[in-house]
C-alpha cells in the first residue's frame, strides 16, 4: 500500500511513459493528415466525442469505486484479523479458570502454543492468498512444533489445518477454560474462520472481467476519437491551432487512461503489488503484540514502507 502523501513522480512516469508515447504519435499523425495532407474528412463532430466521453466517464467511475470496494473490504477483513488475534491472546492469556499463578507448567506451554498458533495463521493465511509457499520455513515454521509444521505445508489449506488443530488443542487443554471461555474461544475460531473464508472470496473472485474489459475498450475509443473531434474545434481558432490538437488530445486521454488504470490495480487487493492490503506489515504487527503479550522483550521491528510503499 502507497503511504507518502504525494505519489512520486517516477512512479506515475512508470506507469505513463508508455501511454503518452502512444498518445503523441497518434495525435501527431493525424494532425498531419488534417493540416499538410488536408484530409479533414476523418473530422468527426465534437459534440459526438464529448457525448461519448461523458458516457465513458460514468462508466469508468462506476468500475473504480467497485474497485475501491473490493479493496475496502479486504483491508476491513485484515482488520477484523488484527483484532481477532489480539483478542484470542487475552482470552488464552488472562480468561482461564484457575488464577494464572496457579498454573502448572504444562498449562503455561498450553497457552504458549495457542498463542503462536494465532501467529503462525495470520502469516500462513498471508502465504497461502500471495501464493509464496517458499516462505514457510521462514515466516510460519518458528512458530509452531516441528512435526505440525512438516504436516501442515503439505495440506492444500494451511491456515484453515491450522484453526482445526487449534480447536483440537482447546479440547485437549483439560482444566485451563470453564465451559463458558472455552465456548468463547471457539467462537472466535468461528469467526476467524469466516475472516478467512472472506479473504479467499476476494482473491479466488476476480472482478467480472465484461466490466474490466468493457472498461478498457470504452476509454480507448474515446482516446482513439477525441483528437478527431477536436481538430475542427481548433482550426475554428485560425489558421494552424490544429497543431494543439497534440497537447491536448494528450492530456484529456492521460486522464482517462489513468482514472480506469487506477480502477484496474485496485481490482485484486491482495496480490503484494504496490497498492495492495499491506497483509505483511499487519502481520508484523499482530506478532509483536502477540509476543509482548507472551512476555517476550526479543521483538523484530516493525514493518517500514520501502520507497513508500508498505507491504
Amino acid at each position: 500500500m502507497y503511504v507518502q502523501k504525494h505519489i512520486h513522480w517516477r512512479v506515475i512516469w512508470d506507469y505513463s511513459w508508455k501511454d503518452l508515447l502512444i498518445f503523441f504519435v497518434y495525435d501527431l499523425s493525424l494532425a498531419v493528415l488534417h493540416g499538410p495532407l488536408k484530409m479533414t474528412w476523418l473530422d468527426v463532430p465534437w459534440q459526438l466525442v464529448s457525448i461519448l466521453g461523458v458516457a465513458v466517464s460514468f462508466y469508468v467511475g462506476f468500475k473504480n469505486s467497485s474497485s475501491y470496494n473490493r479493496f475496502n473490504e479486504a483491508r476491513q477483513l485484515w482488520g477484523g484479523i488484527v483484532n481477532r488475534s489480539r483478542s484470542w491472546a487475552m482470552l488464552v492469556l488472562a480468561n482461564t479458570q484457575p488464577a494464572r499463578s496457579t498454573l502448572t507448567p504444562e498449562q503455561v506451554s498450553a497457552q504458549h502454543r495457542l498463542v503462536k498458533r494465532q501467529i503462525a495463521w495470520v502469516n500462513a493465511m498471508r502465504l497461502h492468498l500471495r501464493r509464496q509457499p517458499q516462505r514457510w520455513n521462514e515466516d510460519v515454521a518458528p512458530f509452531l512444533d516441528p512435526a505440525e509444521s512438516a504436516y501442515l505445508r503439505a495440506t492444500a489449506n494451511p491456515p484453515a489445518q491450522l484453526l482445526l488443530l487449534q480447536t483440537q488443542a482447546l479440547r485437549d487443554a483439560e482444566g485451563l477454560f470453564d465451559p463458558l471461555q472455552h465456548r468463547t474461544l471457539v467462537e472466535d475460531l468461528r469467526e476467524m474462520t469466516n475472516l478467512q473464508g472472506g479473504c479467499e472470496r476476494i482473491k479466488n473472485t476476480p472482478f467480472p472481467r465484461q466490466y474490466a474489459f468493457s472498461s478498457i475498450v470504452f476509454v480507448w475509443l474515446f482516446v482513439a476519437l477525441l483528437p478527431l473531434g477536436v481538430q475542427g474545434e481548433f482550426e475554428k481558432l485560425g489558421h494552424g491551432h490544429y497543431w494543439l490538437t497534440v497537447p491536448f488530445s494528450m492530456l484529456v486521454s492521460w486522464v482517462f487512461v489513468t482514472i480506469e488504470l487506477v480502477g484496474h490495480i485496485s481490482e485484486n487487493p491482495i496480490e503484494n503489488k504496490m497498492n495492495d492490503v499491506p497483509m505483511t506489515a499487519l502481520c508484523r504487527t499482530i506478532e509483536i503484540d502477540l509476543r509482548q503479550m507472551l512476555g517476550e522483550t526479543n521483538l523484530p521491528a516493525p514493518m517500514q514502507p520501502h520507497n513508500g510503499v508498505l507491504y
